[in-house]
């Protein structure tokens, strides 16, 4: 803010203030010759105005609330670019980084000022720190079968994954759906724990970077229909075996199957990231796709990301914890 404004905002606040004491002083003043409690001569609708005082508890009311806001805007921020005396503010401002918002903290410390966010994760962890050094001591194995455990995961995905994959997991256009058991990269708890923690980035070229003429994308796509198991004209579907051969196989295996050390889909289930009918799928080839989920092991921890792998587990695998 600048320092015109900054000055404006003190000024224009403290007038009002002072304003508000002023008006308050002039209206405990008998300023008229009527004695108090007297007639003002006045009356309306057989109502007379006499001249009473202010009631006491009323006018001490708001000289307390003036000096509370005195006393207040000395300590907190409010008028302008003063920081106030204690050194206040909500949080780190102006952050855009995690790496900045960590120097953010430890300046914070440095200079003894207090950021009430800061601190408010201070007494978190110190309070929740032990839960989860807890959870994070007990094997994976083990803590998808802690029902609390899972309840604690439950939470931390509705606050940091449902933005994407939606609070029913169920994912979207784009967004996996992590109920179901088609894993592009795996679905064992091992794996599961290494896309949260480090993310994935899957990409598909145009074309997958393949010599394929665009008056190969519709047999193309309707070969991708029969590998689905759906109805499909053969002769077309022919065609677009034809182009699968040239490349595609390489990253799809030659049955389509997928592979997950690269994080190729499977084209021969029904689990379709971007849609699965034949326009999608032309799309799909002719455009090219670029998946990208952030790594959460700065955001949140390893030992969080330990609690929330246990529960994305879980949501694929009901039937096997239920035996």
């Amino acid at each position: 803010m600048t320092t015109f404004w900054s000055l404006w905002i003190t000024i224009l606040t403290l007038v009002v203030i002072f304003g508000c004491f002023w008006l308050l002083r002039i209206c405990n003043k008998n300023t008229t010759d009527v004695e108090e409690g007297e007639s003002m001569g006045h009356s309306f609708d057989g109502i007379e105005e006499m001249n009473n005082p202010l009631p006491k508890w009323w006018s001490y009311m708001f000289y307390i609330t003036i000096v509370f806001g005195l006393i207040y805007l000395a300590l907190y921020p409010g008028l302008g670019n003063f920081k106030g005396l204690l050194g206040w503010t909500s949080s780190n401002q102006g952050i855009v980084s995690l790496a900045e918002s960590k120097q953010a903290v430890i300046a914070a410390k440095e200079d003894g000022a207090y950021v009430q966010y800061d601190q408010e994760v201070a007494q978190a962890d110190a309070k929740y720190g032990p839960i989860f050094q807890k959870y994070a001591d007990t094997p994976l194995e083990e803590l998808v079968k802690d029902p609390e455990a899972l309840k604690v995961g439950g939470r931390l995905f509705l606050q940091n994954c449902a933005q994407c994959h939606g609070s029913d997991a169920r994912g979207s256009k784009g967004f996996p759906n992590l109920t179901d058991s088609a894993w592009l990269y795996g679905g064992d708890l091992a794996t599961i724990k290494t896309s949260i923690m480090n993310g994935r980035r899957g990409m598909m070229p145009p074309k997958g970077g393949l010599p394929i003429e665009d008056g190969e994308i519709k047999g193309l796509s309707e070969y991708v229909v029969k590998l689905s198991g759906r109805k499909h004209n053969e002769a077309l579907a022919a065609q677009g075996q034809a182009s699968f051969m040239k490349g595609c196989f390489a990253c799809h295996g030659m049955d389509g199957t997928g592979n997950k050390l690269m994080g190729a889909p499977n084209l021969t289930d029904s689990a379709w990231l971007y849609g699965g009918n034949r326009m999608a799928i032309g799309q799909s080839i002719t455009l090219g796709r670029m998946g990208v989920m952030p790594p959460w092991k700065d955001v949140l921890g390893e030992q969080k990301v330990h609690v929330i792998s246990a529960y994305v587990y879980s949501l694929s695998h009901q039937d096997e914890l239920n035996k």
